[in-house]
């Protein structure tokens, strides 16, 4: 509770009580109250308690351990990419995904002090990559803290001027902040996808168009990638995420995070998959749900 500014944390003892009375409905999010993550178990699960937590790992054990049934996290960003490093917390954490929610994310520049004119703007990393166009029109110098909603918190609780906040318009609303820009991020179609993890794997009804989640690690020899690949092709799976990461120092294999239409006990997904254990170390598969967005081309 310590690590969230003073304005945040009334709220996030109020959330928090509310959530852990009745776990069934209490979804796990990663920030302070009013974060778009709230926003997005809000909006995802109409009758959600959402649970404030510090940390991606706090919201991930917070399901581990049964305080909520579910925590929304955000894994790539339409402008700025990459979110939350999910192929090492994911494994780790012995969770599914068991559904995936798309949200549109606009950002507001808010101040604690009206109309003084803005030097710096404070918010995570990913909302100032989202801003940077404005943020370097205006002359405002970004400053990365642990979230957008946290951000506005601090904001409030400082008051120092010349500083301002970017986040939703709900951390303005919840923390007493003027709004001196909305929609300040680089383009209005900014959209942010966030998978939903469980307990339990849930696999979708079989007529549903579906996604499935994998982890991989190609063996150490020439044309590793494209030979584990080959059964997507000739099967005629789409594929449409496919991330490298290295895990160590050693740089010697390279493991792979994808997203793949359809799922396990389909005949060409089947085969796909049976392929790329021939050609891998280790395959992990992650989850399958149901598709929010149909990916197929317009």
């Amino acid at each position: 509770m310590e690590n969230y500014p003073l304005p945040a944390q009334t709220l996030v003892e109020q959330m928090s009580a509310q959530a852990l009375a009745d776990p069934a409905r209490a979804v796990a999010f990663q920030g302070a109250p009013g974060a778009n993550s709230h926003l997005a178990a809000m909006s995802w699960r109409a009758d959600s308690l959402p649970l404030p937590c510090f940390s991606f790992e706090d919201a991930l054990d917070a399901v581990k351990e049964g305080r909520a049934d579910q925590a929304i996290i955000p894994i790539e960003n339409s402008l700025h990419g990459r979110v939350a490093d999910m192929h090492f917390l994911l494994p780790e954490s012995g969770l599914s995904i068991v559904a995936e929610y798309f949200l549109p994310i606009h950002h507001c520049l808010m101040t604690a002090n009206g109309g003084a004119p803005i030097a710096t703007a404070i918010s995570h990393v990913q909302a100032l990559g989202q801003c940077r166009k404005y943020l370097r029109a205006h002359d405002i110098r970004p400053v990365v803290y642990a979230d957008t909603a946290a951000a506005a918190a601090l904001v409030a609780e400082t008051r120092e001027t010349g500083a301002a906040a970017i986040a939703p318009a709900l951390a303005a609303e919840l923390y007493g902040l003027t709004i001196a820009a909305r929609d300040i991020e680089d383009s209005h179609d900014n959209m942010t996808r966030f998978v939903i993890l469980a307990r339990e794997a849930r696999l979708p009804q079989p007529d549903v168009a579906t996604m499935t989640t994998f982890l991989f690690e190609v063996k150490n020899i020439p044309a590793a990638l494209y030979k584990a690949m080959g059964g997507f092709a000739t099967n005629g799976v789409n594929m449409t995420k496919l991330e490298s990461y290295q895990r160590g120092a050693s740089f010697s294999a390279t493991e792979f995070y994808a997203d793949i239409e359809g799922m396990p006990g389909d005949p060409a997904v089947d085969r796909a998959l049976d392929e790329l254990r021939f050609h891998t170390k280790w395959l992990r598969l992650l989850g399958s749900y149901p598709q929010a967005r149909t990916r197929a081309p317009a």
